[in-house]
């Protein structure tokens, strides 16, 4: 019986309740993603023009459409180069955390109503029809993909930073820099660490897909096309190296410490014993 109603999703018609100011797009669509900054203050943004509030989608440029995501990345969809300016621009002041070198990924849409859904090897993303929620889905997907690739570049370079401090323990049994050097390093696999994990899930579905289930299907494609959930795997076993290492380093400098208390104690004891011992000398002359 379940079978026979995900068939039924699956073949059921195009709804016609599209919004009434969806751009007319052409046969080819450009799809833009770009990670502007660690967050976006996206509250009090809706617009009269907006085509969605989660996520926040609105309309942009002549003919175009602006999705704009909390964790920092902005999609545009149908715009042309001073339009993405423009738009990035109008959100300059909401940006949190602004990056200097911004993660970028672009996608080719073209429309074919003689085409399923689907996406080509190296092809372009092929659509039976352009609605609000396929574009979304492909919006979600491309900014997922700008995600991870902002941070598996983040995860690599404290990975980079752990290499010589593992070679010079392994060589010369102890870690180079000092106590300083090995804090600055915790705080660093720390702080990656929180900001990819906190940043967005990439494992979760849309919410798109809750009033759309027949769209599963594309955004299972997008999702292969884009390898998010082999990167999201990766990108959880290196966190995982920096964490190891994290609490490798911080228990390397808790045993420092402790011997450095034990053998405070040990010359206290020894001065204490010296003391008594020269008291017994004074007192037999």
């Amino acid at each position: 019986m379940l079978d026979v109603v995900k068939d039924f999703q699956m073949l059921r018609p195009e709804p016609v309740g599209q919004p009434a100011n969806l751009p007319v797009f052409g046969t080819k669509v450009t799809v833009r993603a770009i990670l502007v900054g660690d967050r976006i203050d996206t509250a009090g943004l809706e617009r009269s023009d907006t085509l969605s509030t989660l996520p926040l989608a609105f309309r942009a440029g002549a003919n175009g459409i602006a999705v704009v995501f909390r964790y920092g990345v902005v999609v545009m969809i149908g715009l042309s180069a001073l339009e993405e300016d423009g738009v990035l621009a109008s959100l300059k002041h909401r940006i949190v955390g602004a990056f200097e070198t911004r993660e970028e990924e672009a996608a080719q849409v073209e429309v074919n109503a003689e085409r399923e859904d689907q996406i080509p090897p190296g092809g372009p993303i092929y659509m039976r029809a352009v609605t609000l929620e396929r574009l979304l889905l492909v919006a979600y997907a491309l900014a997922d993909s700008v995600v991870l690739a902002h941070d598996e570049r983040d995860v690599a370079a404290v990975l980079e930073q752990t290499e010589p401090f593992a070679r010079t323990l392994a060589t010369k049994g102890k870690t180079p820099g000092g106590r300083r050097t090995i804090l600055k390093h915790i705080g660093n696999a720390l702080l990656v660490q929180h900001r990819v994990s906190g940043r967005v899930a990439v494992a979760e579905d849309p919410d798109v897909l809750w009033d759309r289930p027949d769209l599963s299907r594309l955004y299972a494609r997008l999702k292969e096309e884009y390898e998010l959930s082999e990167r999201v795997d990766g990108l959880n076993r290196k966190l995982k190296v920096v964490a190891d290492t994290a609490q490798a380093l911080t228990d390397m400098i808790d045993t420092e410490r402790a011997l450095r208390l034990e053998l405070l104690i040990v010359l206290l004891i020894a001065f204490e014993i010296g003391i008594t011992f020269f008291q017994m000398w004074r007192g037999i002359h």
